[in-house]
């Protein structure tokens, strides 16, 4: 018989002996994803799949389901046509910018320079064309949603009664009217001018000829002036003036003509986002300017609650017209 001291170092050697491993056989590919002899799938029984699968059912439903509470909520706050956040507490703000049309070609959308050579309508015809897409909408009512019945002829004296949007004339923009090619074949380009729009906007109007800014140009001072006595009733406008950026700039610009009114009336304001709604436009037209020169011209909007900024374009537009 093994003494015990025997028996010790057997039971030693035994404690730290390699375990006996069983190396599984290697399975084929097609067995990984269905296994016969243990009846699984991807090594998990039907039962377990049936149960993870339960599990995540669950677990995304019921989270769709809350997402779509939190955004049912949400929406419930939301007006389809009054912006959660507005005037100063919109990312727009409330210094409303100025645009203009035509444009360059979309291949030059930097550019802002309004060039053409002579009078052959295939010089000028992307500039006419392109007016002719943006002011479809003042003569076609159909193309603007919800504009129709609720056109209204608005005037300084005769504001639009709730519901309804003005209207706005396009054959007082004569000569700047397709039919006339907007003056581009006689060498007299006609710009639009349209104010952006920012919801609940209302203009603070420079409506006293005697309490105008020093910065106004004295051409424009003058027309208020006139205005003031003829046609008082017109005073509350966002006016609008062109020149030339720089001296030599307003010696090339020659004489200029704002139609149908030298501003954007202010029965157009405030914005409500009204269905048929169609902002003022000013057509600027450009009379006389020099040939073969490029003018740089600055336009302004004018309201006690604009205020500019040449660097940053705010309140203004600038463009260059050049006639070969």
């Amino acid at each position: 018989m093994p003494t015990e001291a025997e028996e010790s170092i057997d039971a030693f050697q035994q404690y730290y002996a390699r375990p006996h491993l069983v190396i599984p056989k290697k399975k084929k590919f097609k067995e990984i994803i269905y296994d016969k002899e243990d009846g699984t799938i991807f090594g998990r029984t039907g039962s377990s799949w049936s149960k993870i699968l339960g599990f995540y059912s669950i677990f995304y439903g019921v989270l769709a389901a809350l997402v779509a509470v939190c955004m049912w909520v949400f929406f419930q706050t939301l007006d389809p046509r009054i912006p959660k956040w507005t005037l100063d507490e919109s990312l727009i703000g409330t210094n409303p910018g100025l645009g203009f049309r035509p444009l360059p070609t979309e291949d030059n959308v930097e550019s802002t320079l309004i060039w053409y050579k002579g009078t052959e309508y295939e010089n000028y015809k992307h500039w006419t064309n392109s007016l002719n897409e943006f002011l479809a909408v003042y003569k076609t009512p159909g193309l603007t949603p919800g504009r129709g019945q609720n056109i209204y002829n608005c005037d300084y004296n005769q504001p639009p009664p709730r519901g309804q949007v003005c209207d706005v004339d396009i054959k007082t923009w004569e000569p700047c009217t397709q039919e006339n090619n907007y003056s581009y074949h006689k060498s007299a380009p006609c710009i639009f001018l349209k104010l952006n729009k920012i919801y609940g906007w209302i203009p603070e109007f420079f409506n006293d000829s005697s309490d105008l800014p020093e910065t106004m140009p004295k051409h424009l001072k003058t027309y208020i002036e006139q205005i003031q006595i003829k046609e008082r009733h017109k005073m509350n406008t966002v006016w609008v003036s062109c020149e030339g950026e720089n001296p030599a700039d307003q010696e090339n610009i020659g004489p200029i003509n704002y139609l149908p009114f030298r501003g954007f009336p202010g029965y157009f304001y405030p914005y409500q986002n009204s269905e048929g709604y169609l902002s003022p436009l000013v057509a600027v037209h450009f009379q006389r300017p020099k040939r073969g020169i490029i003018i740089n011209v600055e336009c302004k909007a004018w309201a006690r609650n604009i205020h500019h900024d040449r660097k940053e374009r705010i309140g203004s537009v600038h463009f260059e017209l050049l006639i070969d």
